[in-house]
């Protein structure tokens, strides 16, 4: 292997977000607009091949965990293919799935056995009604039925992730919090974000998760926690049981200072940042004979474009992609 991947403020780039499509079969009013259509031609995707030569790459540079998402990625068809044969390259030790688990129930076996081993959730809302209205006409049932067939599947963790936003879903903390205690999910709270023009609307109900914690913590008894994996959340424990509670705070307490990762989007551009601009199109590379040599120089290249840290506060209207294109 060659010298760890490395920006130039000397983070570690060891996490790699995958992005297999840009579309979802949900339309969540702070991701992508109700009646969205203008997706990339899936003919602008990278293919199977040419994601696993990214991912080998990487892994040659020392990233070693690797996250599928979208979009929604159990759109992309095939995708069990896809992760088994990320799952078999040298140096990836940790390959996950985030999903809204729409399709999990017909896909959770296949997925196991080609060797993810543990998925996100998103889920905003334990009441039918108003989860079809978050997520533009989802139905709940799907959702539930996905995370049971996960379950028995033999994903572990299994992560319910949950938007929290005021006057929206706020109202269904504790609830959502003895939802996972019961099942056995690890949970984990997110604040809203800018990204796009439908992430800068949801801002209207951003909810410091500060405040949330504070709530939760009259309720039960919150201890310190910890949970295995790359992401930036903070843990506590629930006293008395084995639910984690992850706090995501990227408004109220950046992480950005220990910022792992960088994103992929579908059609080969790498961006360094979820709340910046810059990228850098792998696709041309590819597509144009680069040898390996060439694209692990690339990547580097790409890694000391990785800015200090992102600007959503500052400049809340800089990034104008959905946060489907990507990559969540």
């Amino acid at each position: 292997m060659t010298t760890q991947l490395t920006d130039r403020l000397g983070r570690k780039i060891e996490y790699l977000r995958l992005s297999v499509t840009d579309r979802c079969d949900l339309r969540c009013f702070y991701c992508l607009p109700k009646g969205f259509r203008d997706f990339e031609p899936p003919d602008e995707w990278l293919d199977f091949d040419e994601l696993e030569r990214v991912i080998a790459a990487f892994a040659r540079l020392g990233t070693h965990r690797v996250r599928l998402t979208g979009g929604e990625p159990l759109v992309r068809r095939n995708l069990p293919e896809l992760a088994a044969r990320l799952a078999r390259l040298p140096g990836i030790d940790d390959l996950s799935l985030s999903t809204n688990a729409t399709r999990m129930a017909r896909h959770a076996s296949e997925l196991r056995a080609a060797g993810v081993s543990r998925i996100n959730v998103s889920l905003d809302s334990l009441q039918a009604e108003r989860f079809r209205e978050i997520t533009g006409g989802g139905k709940l049932e799907k959702v539930i039925n996905g995370l049971r067939a996960a379950r028995d599947a033999g994903f572990a963790p299994i992560k319910i992730n949950m938007v929290v936003m005021k006057g929206v879903n706020d109202d269904e903390v504790e609830a959502m919090v003895e939802f996972c205690i019961e099942h056995g999910f690890t949970l984990r709270f997110i604040e809203t974000m800018p990204v796009g023009d439908t992430g800068r609307r949801a801002s209207d109900h951003f909810l410091d998760l500060q405040e949330v914690k504070a709530r939760l913590a009259r309720r039960f008894e919150l201890l310190p926690g910890m949970m295995p994996g790359g992401g930036p959340a903070r843990y506590v424990q629930v006293a008395g049981s084995d639910l984690r509670i992850g706090f995501i705070t990227p408004m109220s307490q950046h992480f950005c200072d220990t910022c792992n990762r960088v994103r992929l989007a579908a059609d080969g551009t790498l961006y360094m940042c979820l709340g910046q601009s810059h990228s850098f199109a792998l696709r041309p590379l590819l597509r144009g004979g680069a040898s390996d040599a060439e694209l692990e120089a690339a990547i580097r290249q790409a890694i000391d474009m990785k800015p200090e840290r992102h600007e959503f506060i500052d400049k809340p209207g800089q990034v104008i992609r959905f946060m489907s294109m990507t990559g969540g």
